[in-house]
């Protein structure tokens, strides 16, 4: 097991894009290939070892506290604000926890197809990428030298976020200082906790990951759902 990382899965959206499957269930529990979708990354978590899981929850937050019973090293957060501000609620409320070790985050609505994805030794602080041909409306990153220097979405024959990224506790107390003002401004319920990472790029090393398209697979909409059956 390794002591010294810990993940924060973060699952409070409400899952619009979805409906109407999530007017009765929380987006990362709908059921892939019989498994909730949360559960196959945190059986890939806890396949590499990870020492505690934290989930962060909202919307039917009290669907997940089975997750505690199921599995001996998660933990249940509430976003008590996951209504009224972007995913950035979803970090503040696990704020405490970073810096404290290496950490993941990691969104809760993906299907993780190859759970090897996670058990690469990881020295650097990155997020995990696919790179993409062509135009992507998605968010992508700007790279220099093997660094991230840009977050945005749109671009061009980038890599696209994958929805997990991997944190040094050093540079993940960066970003809980960066959060902390963020949150003293009038307008950060507006923001995405990956523009927070965007303001301290140049005091923190961050770098891509590569993982096959394929490996990861983002559900969106009830579309991707049944293109993903699809293809199986």
């Amino acid at each position: 097991m390794k002591q010294n990382e810990i993940a924060i899965v973060m699952a409070a959206g409400l899952g619009t894009r979805m409906r109407p499957l999530t007017e009765t269930i929380a987006k990362p529990l709908i059921p892939v290939c019989g498994i909730p979708m949360i559960e196959t990354g945190i059986n890939a978590l806890i396949k590499r070892g990870v020492s505690k899981i934290y989930i962060v929850a909202g919307y039917k937050k009290e669907q997940f506290e089975y997750l505690k019973q199921k599995y001996e090293n998660v933990e249940l957060i509430e976003n008590k604000e996951y209504l009224e501000k972007n995913n950035i609620s979803s970090l503040k409320a696990a704020a405490h926890l970073l810096g404290n070790e290496n950490c993941f985050i990691c969104e809760a609505d993906l299907y993780i197809k190859d759970d090897s994805i996670f058990l690469p030794e990881l020295n650097q602080s990155c997020y995990f990428g696919k790179f993409i041909e062509g135009y992507s409306d998605d968010w992508v990153f700007e790279m220099e030298n093997n660094r991230i220097v840009n977050i945005k979405k749109e671009g061009n024959s980038l890599f696209n976020m994958a929805g997990i990224s991997y944190w040094l506790k050093d540079d993940a107390a960066q970003i809980a200082k960066a959060l902390s003002a963020a949150y003293k401004e009038p307008e950060h319920g507006k923001l995405f906790w990956d523009e927070i990472v965007n303001r301290v790029l140049d005091k923190i090393n961050v770098g891509v990951h590569p993982v096959n398209t394929g490996k990861i697979i983002e559900l969106d909409t009830v579309e991707d759902l049944h293109l993903l059956y699809s293809s199986l």
